[in-house]
């Protein structure tokens, strides 16, 4: 398996570590990424996380832009702006720092989801509604097409 799929919620120790899903881990390990990525999401409360080529997909987008461009730009400010790098622990777990729980209103409990190239950190809660919201969404644009 070479993509994040599915997703997990685990709790938050009393250090303030999360344990990333051994599926996800897996993956890492796969992928070889030692280093990751992690930004604001564009779209969602949520953290996106990845390797470096997360990024650097991004920075040929903006390079392929006129870079005083106001959208290469504010793709700046997204992903350089709202970005850290960050590693797992020796035990594959992952400090919940301030800048995830400031974007994300994350508290007790992460959801990872996995989204194929990379994964994202959501408060459990607004993951679950979006996802209802978003089945829904399909459920009834399915219906206009018959």
């Amino acid at each position: 398996m070479n993509r994040f799929l599915s997703n997990a919620t685990n709790r938050i120790d009393s250090k303030g570590r999360v344990s990333v899903p051994a599926a996800f881990r897996s993956v890492l390990a796969e992928r070889n990424i030692q280093e990751l990525y992690c930004f604001q999401d564009f779209v969602f409360p949520a953290i996106s996380v990845g390797g470096l080529d997360l990024l650097d997909r991004f920075e040929r987008q903006i390079a392929a832009d006129d870079p005083f461009s106001p959208a290469a730009n504010q793709m700046s400010l997204l992903i350089h702006g709202g970005g850290v790098f960050m590693k797992l622990d020796a035990e594959g777990r992952l400090m919940v720092t301030d800048f995830i729980r400031d974007f994300t209103g994350i508290a007790g409990e992460v959801t990872f989801v996995g989204r194929a190239d990379h994964f994202q950190l959501w408060r459990p809660e607004a993951f679950l509604a979006l996802q209802s919201q978003a089945r829904e969404e399909r459920r009834l644009a399915g219906r206009r097409s018959e």
